[in-house]
């Protein structure tokens, strides 16, 4: 393919995606293929010849869309929303472009370059304190890690190096693998599962604060077990604070949390993948107070602020932290500017070598939205979430699991876990939306989370009429059959 089969090509592309996200409406949201379907709709090994671009063309509808769940639809209420939008879209082609790999600064600068502004254009659009922001000569800064998950592990090896040094100055007769043997890291019942993940990888021990009857850890709850894990001759060293849980959208109570882990001297991480953007609202940023205290952060533009996957914010209050940890200079690697204290080297911030140029998303949809633009999109979700909870509380059946705060209802039938577990399998069976549940103690709870850039209270109302109707369907048979037994 040369140019100007590309430019001819590229043009195709662009209208069949946006003809595809203009009618998404009209494509089932869930598929209906069966595990290994795709396999047999295509050769067993790659083409000896090049084939046509038509007929590559012809089988994205064919062999691809089938396979698809579109996440964009606005009948998509599943997991947490995946940001999208032209702009980002956009920006990924020219990212796609450029083509650099911008491990360090000399490898491309504007990609270093821009990444620092960025994320202190967010820091400041979520009024982050300034020890967090890179400025012209500041301590901290952000960068963009691929997702939550690789920031909270990057923050607990981080913690761990330091604590490890910390330890063998104050006792060194202590080996690290006797220190290793002892350190804990710690965070809530509801925190998500890559927190676990990180310890698992870290090779450290960790454990879960019982959270309280709002699903949020406070700071009694985590003074306990750090009381108990100190005289069992345990080191504490991490601390993973969630804003915005995973199964329905709860805050730890920072407040609280912050003054113990500086106290201890445990490095506190926040996690706010999904509520994060929301923080931007400054009716929403009261739920980041305490963050001060914090010695990491993190948040997902690349769930709710439009900025498609991946693009995960993460920002830390001394980068020499981080840098301590990660650092490795061999030869082919070294450029003269590095120890000129101008330059960052993200490779040192991160898990993998090479990065991509994802500060240019940033970039274009902070400009074409503007920090208004951006707003509206998310008071529009939240409006729409409190709009479902609204008719949920309308029906007697229901019941509502948590508060909503933000874009998330949780709600179930009041009844047993097997009859919620048989709504959710009709709604996802019938495939006009599709939802995910959670656990909440012992409840089996389904979650309805405002997902799609393009949902509307047309469809909120649509879909809870389809709830409405396959609940009432369900509690007639399922009456019939549990009178009969």
């Amino acid at each position: 393919m040369d140019a100007a089969e590309f430019r001819k090509r590229g043009k195709e592309m662009v209208d069949y995606v946006a003809d595809y996200l203009e009618k998404i409406d009209k494509r089932q949201v869930f598929p209906d293929v069966e595990p290994g379907y795709l396999r047999p709709l295509i050769g067993d090994c790659a083409p000896q010849d090049p084939e046509s671009f038509e007929d590559v063309f012809k089988d994205i509808e064919k062999i691809i869309m089938p396979g698809v769940t579109h996440w964009h639809s606005p009948y998509f209420f599943a997991y947490f929303p995946a940001a999208s939008s032209f702009p980002a879209l956009l920006a990924d082609m020219l990212c796609g472009g450029i083509g650099c790999v911008g491990f360090s600064w000399a490898a491309s600068p504007a990609c270093t370059e821009l990444e620092t502004v960025m994320l202190d254009w967010l820091g400041k659009m979520i009024n982050l304190p300034q020890e967090f922001l890179a400025g012209k000569d500041g301590q901290g800064g952000g960068v963009i890690q691929g997702s939550a998950s690789e920031a909270t592990l990057i923050s607990l090896l981080a913690a761990r190096t330091k604590t490890i040094r910390w330890v063998q100055s104050e006792k060194p007769e202590l080996t690290e693998a006797e220190i290793m043997g002892r350190l804990v890291a710690y965070a809530s019942d509801q925190a998500h599962s890559s927190v676990e993940r990180a310890a698992l990888i870290g090779a450290v021990k960790i454990k879960n604060i019982p959270s309280d009857d709002t699903f949020s850890v406070c700071g009694s709850a985590l003074k306990k077990v750090l009381d108990e894990d100190k005289a069992a001759g345990l080191i504490p060293f991490f601390f993973c604070a969630t804003l915005g849980t995973t199964p329905c959208c709860s805050f730890d109570k920072l407040l609280e949390l912050g003054p113990i882990c500086n106290k201890e001297n445990i490095w506190m991480h926040i996690d706010a993948a999904y509520a994060g953007s929301a923080f931007i609202c400054p009716e929403f940023r009261h739920l980041l107070n305490g963050v001060e205290f914090a010695d990491s952060f993190n948040f997902n533009p690349h769930k709710w602020l439009l900025v498609n996957f991946d693009c995960s914010a993460m920002w830390v209050k001394k980068r020499s932290d981080l840098i301590g940890a990660f650092k490795l200079e061999p030869l082919y690697l070294q450029h003269h500017h590095q120890e000129s204290g101008l330059v960052t080297d993200y490779r040192h911030w991160q898990i993998p070598l090479g990065r991509r140029f994802r500060s240019l998303k940033l970039w274009f949809v902070l400009r074409l939205y503007g920090v208004r633009g951006l707003q509206e999109h998310i008071r529009k979700h939240v409006r729409l979430s409190h709009q479902f909870e609204h008719l949920v509380l309308q029906d007697e059946r229901f019941e509502i699991c948590a508060e909503v705060v933000l874009g998330l209802v949780c709600f179930r039938l009041k009844g047993s876990n097997e009859l919620n577990e048989a709504l959710l399998k009709s709604i996802n069976e019938a495939k006009k939306i599709h939802l995910v549940p959670c656990h909440l103690r012992e409840k089996f709870v389904l979650r309805f989370a405002i997902c799609s850039r393009t949902v509307e209270a047309t469809h909120i109302k649509f879909a809870w009429q389809h709830i409405s109707q396959l609940a009432t369907d369900l509690l007639k048979t399922w009456e019939q059959t549990h009178h009969q037994q």
